[in-house]
């Protein structure tokens, strides 16, 4: 294709290439391949679930050693919290109060979603801030009048004029009410991680957040920061970081061709959350716990949440300890034919590696060498929650194209629809993914891997979405926890659903694990 003088310059301004956009139009004319599914993974066969005693055992392992390591808990941010609002901005364009009530446009449309919603309304730790802005504005006017007071309610809450919470980001919006404030999950974030990301009395944070966001997150923590520190014992080490402009993706038409914008320009978009593998790879940290913004408790649950972040990581700091021995081992002498045989065993049983087909074919050397390669990459290990019907990835035994096997987190966009085969290994998954990591991003000899060299490009995913009502197919790159960690050493464990507890609409803040007893 031909660039013209203005993608010229929209390339250089966002620091992509000319290479890098053909290759990605590229991606599209070829199709990017469905994952290849062989299995759900479950307890027993991919899930590992501990007794108490071994959580304990693992919790013990990790507190002897944290004062030596430099813990970070990365939490991606970036998001607004517009989605949360979906169903409210459809009553606000839609509800004509001359033409029925709201119960009966919510009978009308089948809308349970705002029925729960106004009737858990006092329960929502924003209801009295926008009841005072309500009442500023219209003062005693109408306030008898239900419907009136419903449509008004959701306004404030949501336009430009009101208190606009569309437009906020979704890591500052207030998620849980105590007697003498409101809290963030930003907030949440920074209690839950003085509980098992501390070292000497410090805890580490860094925040993938949009730009535009930065002084906001800055405001709200000088704000707060006195008291969680107080409350806490622990002193606060944040950072930020942006989802660089280098990783969009070019969109293009139907016809693969680049989608042009009514200037003439070329229309790029944000390549997804896979893109923040380039942000993680630049933290300096031994152990990195990561964890959605979205998903955090009121106190009253965080220290059972915490127990088993730390059991993930003493797991993980064992099958480091064990990796770098062998690696040692390795440095250190030719190994024995015992040796390769207990490296194996270990791979297999940890790791759930299905060895090469002709492993036992190869000399003595190249086995070393092959297994060398095996032990040395990061390590991952994620919670898994039993499947509840919760939208989003599962864990999966999944086939590559070289025919290696391994575990996967995969998301529903990456499994062929069409498929019966593999749409019947989906029914039988029993587990989900609540994005609930440890992660080891060091080798033996304490220096950083390259994560970017771990990432499966063809787990990428393509969107169909609308742009002025035009159709367009967008790029996504492979998703932090999915491709983007395609080549790690991973390890599923079994946690309890309390540890999953998204804010995907506003009617989950209504759920136990986000309200005081």
């Amino acid at each position: 294709m031909n660039f013209t003088q203005k993608d010229t310059e929209t390339l250089l301004k966002k620091g992509i290439t000319q290479e890098q956009v053909h290759s990605q139009i590229e991606l599209f004319k070829q199709g990017l391949p469905y994952i290849d599914l062989r299995d759900p993974a479950i307890i027993g066969h991919g899930i590992y679930a501990y007794t108490e005693e071994e959580e304990k055992a693992f919790i013990t392992y990790f507190e002897a050693q944290k004062g030596t390591l430099d813990l970070l808990k990365f939490i991606p941010a970036s998001g607004a919290a517009t989605r949360m609002f979906k169903f409210l901005f459809e009553f606000i364009e839609d509800y004509d109060s001359s033409k029925e009530t709201v119960n009966a446009y919510i009978n009308r449309k089948k809308a349970q979603d705002l029925r729960l919603f106004f009737v858990g309304l006092d329960s929502f730790p924003f209801y009295k801030k926008v009841r005072k802005r309500l009442k500023k504005t219209y003062g005693k006017k109408d306030q008898t009048n239900v419907d009136l007071n419903r449509i008004r309610f959701v306004k404030m809450m949501l336009e430009e004029e009101g208190l606009n919470f569309g437009n906020k980001p979704k890591g500052l919006f207030p998620f849980h009410k105590y007697k003498s404030h409101n809290a963030s999950a930003f907030e949440e974030h920074l209690f839950e991680a003085a509980l098992y990301a501390k070292t000497k009395d410090t805890a580490r944070l860094h925040f993938t957040i949009s730009k535009e966001h930065y002084q906001k997150f800055e405001k709200q923590f000088s704000k707060t920061q006195k008291r969680i520190e107080e409350k806490t014992a622990t002193t606060f080490d944040i950072t930020y970081s942006f989802q660089s402009s280098a990783t969009d993706t070019v969109a293009v038409t139907a016809t693969n061709e680049p989608f042009r914008q009514d200037n003439g320009c070329m229309l790029f978009r944000p390549g997804g959350h896979g893109s923040l593998i380039q942000n993680l790879n630049e933290q300096e940290a031994d152990i990195i716990f990561i964890k959605n913004i979205d998903n955090v408790v009121v106190h009253t649950y965080e220290k059972e949440v915490a127990y088993y972040k730390k059991v993930l990581a003493g797991k993980l700091l064992k099958l480091q300890q064990q990796a770098f021995s062998y690696l040692q081992q390795m440095d250190d002498h030719e190994i024995s034919e015992t040796e390769i045989l207990e490296i194996v065993h270990f791979l297999q049983n940890e790791f759930s590696l299905k060895l090469a087909r002709d492993f036992e074919k190869f000399s003595q050397k190249y086995q070393i060498e092959y297994l060398r390669e095996q032990l040395d990459k990061p390590i991952r290990v994620c919670g898994m929650v039993k499947n509840e019907g919760e939208p989003g990835g599962g864990p999966f035994w999944v086939k590559h194209e070289s025919g290696r096997i391994s575990l996967q987190i995969v998301e529903s966009v990456q499994i062929d629809p069409n498929n019966p085969h593999q749409q019947s290994i989906v029914t039988q998954a029993t587990h989900f993914n609540p994005v609930d990591l440890v992660c080891g991003v060091k080798n033996y000899k304490g220096e950083k891997y390259d994560l970017t060299q771990f990432i499966d490009p063809k787990a990428a995913f393509i969107a169909h979405k609308t742009v002025t009502g035009k159709p367009i197919k967008a790029l996504e790159h492979p998703g932090l926890w999915n491709g983007a960690m395609a080549f790690w050493n991973t390890i599923f464990v079994e946690v309890p659903l309390i540890t999953f507890n998204p804010v995907k609409t506003v009617n989950d803040l209504l759920k136990p694990a986000h309200l005081m007893k």
